[in-house]
């Protein structure tokens, strides 16, 4: 059976989470490109979940796909990480992904600052639209969504099925801690953005992202000035 979104039941998703349910990280990894090859890419952020798992993944295909979403709005540390990352993983093929419109462009079309005055549509044009079309490339990606990181990812399964993108979304790292992330970036002496050190758990654009105070939701440094709690990858009909 070829796996597609288009192909499979919500039977087929039970039945493989089933499979799944009491495997570890690297067998979820090595299932993924068992079925999937390379129609399988990974959505990396490059956050402390995303150096977790692209050292996972290099461990089982050295020469794994991996797209960064490039708004251009990114922190210079987000920027120089990538770097070290390709130096210390050099086989990985790292995409950046853009926004068809410049930084430019989107002030005359929409007005400058647009993150401040609507957010949800700078993400759509940043993020979500250039998402898809990579996506468009691939049957599957990778997510480093963790069950708890925030109440909307809790039921997140290993294999899921994500409506808003049309396509097979698997998540290797739903079990792991907050605690066992750090555990592993530093036993294994891994790269990291330096912004973590500053109060900064969880990282996005430079212009929607502040640090967190003690006590502090981990999330609630992004879109700080906002309701907005999500940029809309991971939300969806599945609640994904």
């Amino acid at each position: 059976m070829v796996w597609t979104y288009e192909s499979l039941s919500e039977y087929d998703y039970e039945r493989v989470n089933a499979e799944l349910e009491h495997k570890d990280t690297l067998d979820v990894i090595k299932w993924a490109y068992e079925t999937f090859g390379d129609r399988l890419v990974y959505s990396c952020s490059f956050g402390a979940e995303g150096m977790v798992l692209i050292d996972l993944i290099s461990k089982v295909k050295k020469d794994a796909h991996i797209v960064f979403l490039d708004t251009d709005f990114h922190f210079k540390e987000t920027y120089e990480l990538i770097d070290r990352v390709k130096e210390k993983y050099p086989a990985l093929k790292i995409e950046l992904a853009k926004s068809e419109l410049t930084p430019e462009e989107q002030d005359e079309k929409y007005g400058p600052k647009l993150w401040e005055i609507e957010p949800d549509t700078c993400c759509q044009i940043r993020k979500l639209v250039p998402l898809q079309r990579e996506l468009n490339k691939f049957d599957a990606w990778f997510s480093g969504l963790r069950r708890e990181q925030s109440p909307t990812r809790a039921n997140t399964q290993f294999v899921n099925q994500d409506h808003r993108f049309q396509s097979i979304k698997v998540c290797p790292l739903i079990h792991w801690t907050e605690d066992e992330i750090w555990m592993y970036i530093r036993l294994h002496n891994l790269p990291y953005n330096e912004l973590h050190d500053k109060r900064y758990p969880s990282i996005g654009c430079e212009y929607c992202t502040k640090p967190v105070a003690e006590g502090e939701d981990p999330r609630s440094g992004r879109w700080a000035n906002s309701a907005k709690t999500e940029c809309g990858l991971h939300v969806n009909s599945s609640g994904i």
